[in-house]
């Protein structure tokens, strides 16, 4: 009988609940039919790697036969997968470790400006280049940095009486201009995130210390740091899960010829082999797996972040 009765009293709790928040609910319907319809739909065509696909036959018809695990073994046994493998690894790792810090430490220092006018000019300046996109950027890079006619070059060379440094063509120059223009452009938007995470920290903790005597320096290393500790996690597990997913813009647009050996990675191979070649099904293959070595990273951050008594992100 008093479990019937509990049973009831939660209907009613529920059908209330329902009648007061039913238009938040409504609105969640586009959202998840935009998921359902662009995201999780075309996931069934994934059967491509592992068919031969005809692209005038479709997905589904038998002008599109299953072979089996033949376009994972055609790419794994291909030595430019292999280059782009590489290369994807080292340049998504440089980032992480170059890349990574940069806006935690910028929002540290931000976060310490006394001249609120100042803070907000500086924040405004280092946001712009997240809107620029890597055509202008790479074009910017090749304005600045060309052997022969970048700006920099001009100015060792006429200023300095130097020799023209080769920031484009050298292949370690290369990767360090690709990483370095990579944390310019992203820098200043990460900030965002942190300097959000730092006005969420109690001030009485701060006024506290400031009672004990603690300087800027200790209220950073015990407050803020320890603050923001469980937003620094979250961000690490999500970039060490796209260690091996890389866009096409921004290394399409940065390589040449020169570099290839270094810049070509597993987006530019995919591009290269399956949109100007037409290897839809190599390339599909190419991409699934991809996508699984991210996943195993993702869990694996994850769990490591738990066994150290983090939140990680579920």
């Amino acid at each position: 009988m008093i479990q019937t009765e509990t049973i009831t009293a939660k209907k009613i709790n529920y059908s209330s609940y329902f009648r007061r928040s039913w238009m938040l609910y409504a609105m969640l319907v586009l959202p998840i039919a935009f998921f359902i319809i662009f995201r999780y739909v075309p996931m069934t065509n994934i059967v491509i790697a592992f068919k031969d696909y005809n692209i005038f036959q479709g997905v589904w018809s038998e002008g599109s036969p299953w072979v089996g695990m033949k376009w994972f073994q055609r790419a794994f046994e291909s030595r430019d997968f292999w280059y782009a493998f590489r290369n994807t690894i080292w340049l998504n790792f440089l980032d992480l470790l170059l890349g990574f810090p940069a806006p935690i430490i910028l929002a540290l220092l931000l976060n310490e400006l006394v001249f609120k006018g100042y803070k907000k000019i500086t924040q405004t300046i280092i946001y712009l280049p997240h809107f620029l996109s890597w055509i202008i950027v790479s074009s910017i890079a090749t304005r600045l940095l060309a052997t022969n006619t970048g700006i920099v070059n001009i100015f060792l060379v006429e200023g300095l009486g130097m020799e023209p440094v080769a920031f484009l063509t050298d292949k370690g120059k290369w990767v360090m201009t690709y990483i370095l223009f990579g944390v310019w452009k992203e820098m200043g938007w990460g900030t965002i995130i942190y300097l959000a995470a730092i006005t969420g920290i109690n001030p009485e903790l701060y006024e506290a210390a400031e009672v004990d005597g603690a300087g800027r320096w200790r209220k950073l290393w015990h407050i803020t740091l320890p603050g923001i500790r469980p937003t620094i996690v979250v961000l690490l597990i999500m970039n060490i899960g796209r260690i091996l997913g890389i866009e096409l813009d921004r290394p399409y647009t940065m390589m040449n010829n020169i570099v290839i050996q270094v810049a070509d990675v597993l987006s530019t191979m995919v591009y290269r082999v399956g949109i100007r070649s037409f290897q839809f099904s190599l390339t599909a293959a190419i991409g699934l797996f991809q996508s699984v070595i991210c996943v195993i990273f993702l869990v694996a951050a994850n769990s490591l972040a738990k066994r150290f008594g983090e939140r990680g992100i579920w």
